[in-house]
């Protein structure tokens, strides 16, 4: 369902996930269309710095000798991270939507951005909707936007914005997001930047439990309706 909204700027934050050049350089890694995610994400961004609307960015660094590495976690035959390795220089956070000033880049551990803290940080400032964009869709921006839902906080998915490993993967986990994205909404990168900017606009809302049914056929259709 479309519906109007307002992100009161005062009461907004936008967390960028994972915008590191592993991902446009590492051929393990590679996002599908990340020029296309690095450029929208530059414009949310340059957005929020226009409007007064805190910027938080994100990056996974892997250190497999720290008590905070999962069990099971892929290693390679030399014993480093099989990716996101501390050592590794493709780890950086992309140029072109790299912080600026005092702007926090947050180090995590695993795929949500709220294994830091980040929740508690929140609230103190008083936030209310989170606008996230990054990738990968179906892993850290997945857990990252299950739970800023499962500690109160409204989400704007903004679904251009992120990407995966393959479009497939990219629109069926924004499908799966967006059907039990309660309380918040899914939209574009033009749309996410004039609601920064203060304007109502009309997005798209779940109006029910789970609305969206898809098969392999109606997947783009459905994710383009979004």
């Amino acid at each position: 369902m479309k519906q109007g909204i307002f992100l009161p700027p005062q009461r907004t934050a936008a967390l960028f996930i994972d915008m590191q050049e592993e991902h446009r350089q590492d051929q393990r890694l590679l996002a599908v269309g990340f020029d296309r995610v690095v450029a929208n994400v530059r414009r949310m961004q340059a957005a929020a710095r226009a409007n007064g609307v805190a910027l938080y960015h994100f990056a996974y660094v892997v250190d497999v000798g720290s008590a905070a590495t999962r069990p099971f976690h892929p290693v390679l035959p030399d014993g480093r991270s099989a990716f996101s390795d501390k050592d590794d220089p493709l780890t950086a956070i992309c140029a072109e939507v790299a912080p600026l000033g005092e702007e926090r880049l947050i180090v995590k551990t695993q795929a949500s951005a709220f294994g830091t803290g980040l929740g508690d940080e929140l609230r103190a400032g008083g936030i209310e909707w989170l606008v996230i964009a990054g990738v990968w869709t179906e892993a850290c921006i997945d857990a990252t936007v299950k739970d800023a839902l499962a500690q109160g906080f409204r989400v704007l998915l903004v679904k251009d914005a992120c990407g995966s490993g393959s479009v497939a993967m990219h629109q069926t986990g924004i499908l799966n997001l967006a059907n039990r994205l309660y309380g918040g909404a899914v939209t574009d990168t033009d749309a996410a930047c004039r609601l920064i900017a203060g304007e109502t606009v009309e997005v798209w809302r779940p109006a029910s439990p789970v609305p969206i049914r898809y098969d392999l056929d109606t997947v783009a259709s459905l994710y383009d309706a979004l």
